[in-house]
């Protein structure tokens, strides 16, 4: 499944299209404030403890979190396209399929 709409919160916008969607961009804002933090410190459990004031333990303990996390949403991801596979191919039925959905 795709996006075809994005709305602006604050102001109401719609913009209609195509839309490429990961699963970073089902991560929380929490996450990937601190995905990009980790980015831009190289990579660096050393570099991001000296720039955010966090230990070595603290930071590596949130970067488990966020590759738990990140796993949990691919593993949604794939097991949607499963789903939709086998409604494709008529071994479920409509009903059946949205069950699964919302099972996830």
């Amino acid at each position: 499944m795709r996006p075809v709409a994005i709305t602006c919160d604050r102001c109401g916008v719609e913009i209609r299209g195509r839309f490429w969607e990961t699963p970073f961009s089902r991560l929380s804002g929490e996450n990937l404030e601190f995905l990009e933090r980790y980015l831009l410190a190289g990579f660096s459990i050393k570099a991001l403890a000296e720039e955010s004031g966090l230990g070595y333990v603290a930071i590596r303990n949130r970067l488990d979190r966020l590759i738990e996390s990140y796993r949990n949403l691919r593993n949604n991801e794939e097991a949607k396209r499963g789903i939709l596979e086998q409604l494709e191919k008529g071994d479920l039925s409509a009903k059946e399929a949205a069950e699964e959905m919302e099972r996830l």
